[in-house]
């Protein structure tokens, strides 16, 4: 039953306990809060449509419009968007002042307009990413802020660590994306790799240009940050989780985990990877087609032919409050998965 706290009303979906006693719809998910809401204006209507019906003698086809449309009307009034996408999280928590999130530097863009649509949505519960200062600081600095309780909601660009998964936390994923290997334009080098070379490659096995048919050159190999949730999927699928070669003059590791740093240090004889929409409308690399696939035919990471494709998540604990369960329905809503193509990434539908 719907339950009353002095002048205010909690709801009997979401639990949400701070709709003012005038309210008839819950201000976060949108579920009636008083029984005799519909009834009321049901009533209303009909007496309307029926004085009509008498002053212009329609009764009976005003009588049958209102047996059919007011229940399609009262659907789309209760139910938020995709109200039912996920329907087994926890939401046993009050509402935070502010909806906090930290993480993956790949889902910025993505990031960014769902919390934009999020605030249309819910205007009363601001959003931020990236913490302390509004810059996301990698997937696995975000998934620590979690479990650490500094942050409410983390995005990852990779799958939970098994320890991380000890901690009580999970993933839901909300779209798809790719992993590009890149050079500069002005490399000599202008085929594509195998698997097998690139993990070569990174393994520091593979170690002059020439060895995979380009010009008698050292390869400078530059590596993403420590804290890069996207180091972590290319280490898991292109090294198998063996490690990378150790940092030498031509091996280096990025200290913050940020691509465009990256793209300026590749010079004529570098290699790094990175995710498939920071590469693409970049005139200065080119993506290496990898066991003859490109990442940029998006249908090759749709049916999972481009063999470092992967799943965007946003991680949340086990007890979460409605706001946390609003946003992760937006972004599995229709609405949400268009956000996703908008930001370059592929929809899960």
């Amino acid at each position: 039953m719907t339950s009353n706290y002095g002048s205010q009303i909690k709801c009997p979906r979401c639990g949400h306990d701070q709709n003012s006693a005038n309210a008839i719809k819950c201000e976060i998910c949108g579920a009636l809060l008083r029984k005799n809401a519909v009834s009321s204006v049901v009533r209303t209507g009909l007496a309307l449509v029926i004085t009509g019906a008498c002053i212009g003698g329609l009764y009976l086809v005003a009588t049958h419009f209102i047996g059919t449309n007011v229940s399609n009307t009262t659907n789309n009034t209760i139910l938020p968007p995709s109200s039912n996408v996920v329907p087994s999280i926890d939401i046993s928590l009050p509402n935070p002042s502010v909806l906090t999130m930290d993480g993956s530097t790949t889902m910025v863009a993505l990031v960014q307009r769902l919390r934009n649509a999020y605030a249309q949505i819910n205007p009363n519960i601001p959003t931020t990413y990236g913490e302390p200062n509004g810059f996301p600081r990698g997937s696995s600095k975000g998934i620590a802020a979690l479990i650490n309780n500094s942050v409410i909601m983390a995005a990852s660009s990779r799958p939970l660590k098994p320890q991380e998964a000890q901690a009580g936390i999970s993933v839901v994923a909300i779209a798809r994306d790719a992993v590009a290997v890149m050079v500069s334009k002005n490399n000599p080098f202008t085929s594509g790799l195998t698997q097998d070379q690139l993990r070569q490659i990174y393994q520091g096995k593979i170690t002059n240009w020439s060895q995979v048919g380009g010009p008698n050159v050292p390869i400078k190999v530059i590596n993403r940050a420590v804290s890069s949730g996207t180091r972590d999927f290319f280490k898991s699928s292109v090294l198998l989780d063996q490690e990378f070669a150790p940092d030498s003059p031509n091996f280096v590791t990025v200290p913050e985990d940020e691509t465009t740093g990256i793209i300026r240090m590749l010079g004529n004889d570098g290699i790094s990877y990175a995710t498939v929409t920071q590469l693409e409308n970049q005139q200065t690399v080119r993506i290496v087609p990898i066991d003859g696939i490109s990442p940029t035919d998006k249908t090759t990471i749709q049916n999972g032919k481009y063999p470092l494709s992967r799943n965007l998540y946003l991680v949340i604990r086990k007890q979460n409050s409605p706001a946390v369960k609003q946003f992760i329905d937006l972004a599995l809503s229709e609405q949400g998965q268009q956000i996703a193509q908008q930001s370059g990434f592929i929809s899960l539908k």
